[in-house]
């Protein structure tokens, strides 16, 4: 099946990957994007780190092919003539299609059960089809040119322009916008989804311990698009109930400015007019 260049190239890939793939694995991975704020984020770098383990040794396959083929087949001198003619052979063909199917249909199986499982970390529109069991603290997300402000429909409707999530708690992230398509991207928190005017755009997370994530708009949304990130914070339970007794007192003089709570929002007239 195999010729004797054919089954030294193949023994080369085996031991180069056998060594390299647990090396980038287990060296790489638990480095690789988003981070381990929440749960959501944490299965990112698993899934990610899976997806290395079976590309790396693809890459040693190219890598091992075009080094034996540079040092082995490589022009020697003379005149330039065409190779032999090559043809099909059905053995090598049966087996290429063998191994990449089975490898895309284990990859779609194990995305699919990965995206699942707790909530997927994307928005699933208003009906969203991964709901994780237990309860949950609702924050809606609101962009706007060029900001996003949160509320949070347990408090009051109470909105602040700095997103504060306590740890070790289950998030129902309600994403929309007041006026242009948004999407909202917490990065540590392995979180991205679209806020479209009158849409509620769902999204599940699970916040770990205490710490600090980045949040930015990967929509492009207008002039001030770049400029359009903040902070967010994920604080001990107990600091949260006193962070928003604080917000509801520095807030109370223009709460009563605030639309009533609404899971969608629609552009003003007059604002798009300008």
């Amino acid at each position: 099946m195999f010729s004797s260049d054919g089954r030294r190239v193949i023994a080369a890939w085996i031991a180069l990957s056998l060594v390299v793939t647990p090396l980038v694995v287990l060296l790489l991975g638990p480095s690789l994007p988003p981070g381990k704020a929440s749960v959501q984020g944490s299965e990112q770098v698993f899934d990610n780190t899976w997806l290395m383990g079976i590309t790396t040794p693809i890459v040693c396959l190219l890598v091992v092919f075009f080094a034996f083929t540079l040092a082995r087949h490589r022009h020697a001198g003379g005149e330039l003539v065409d190779g032999p003619p090559l043809r099909n052979d059905n053995q090598v063909q049966v087996l290429w299609i063998a191994i990449t199917s089975v490898t895309v249909m284990f990859l779609a199986g194990f995305g699919t059960y990965e995206l699942l499982q707790n909530g997927s970390g994307g928005g699933q529109g208003p009906n969203p089809i991964a709901v994780p069991n237990g309860s949950k603290l609702q924050v809606q997300v609101i962009g706007q040119q060029w900001q996003f402000t949160y509320r949070y429909p347990s408090y009051g409707g109470l909105e602040t322009p700095q997103l504060v999530l306590p740890a070790d708690t289950q998030i129902e992230l309600h994403v929309t916008s007041l006026d242009v398509i948004h999407s909202f991207w917490a990065y540590e928190l392995g979180i991205k989804a679209d806020a479209n005017p009158g849409v509620d755009n769902i999204a599940f997370l699970k916040t770990k311990g205490p710490g600090t994530f980045h949040v930015r708009c990967s929509e492009l949304c207008g002039l001030w698009h770049g400029y359009m990130f903040d902070n967010g914070r994920v604080i001990p339970q107990s600091q949260f109930a006193a962070w928003v007794k604080q917000q509801q007192r520095d807030f109370a003089p223009i709460a009563k400015y605030l639309p009533a709570y609404a899971k969608t929002y629609y552009p003003d007239p007059q604002r798009r007019a300008g």
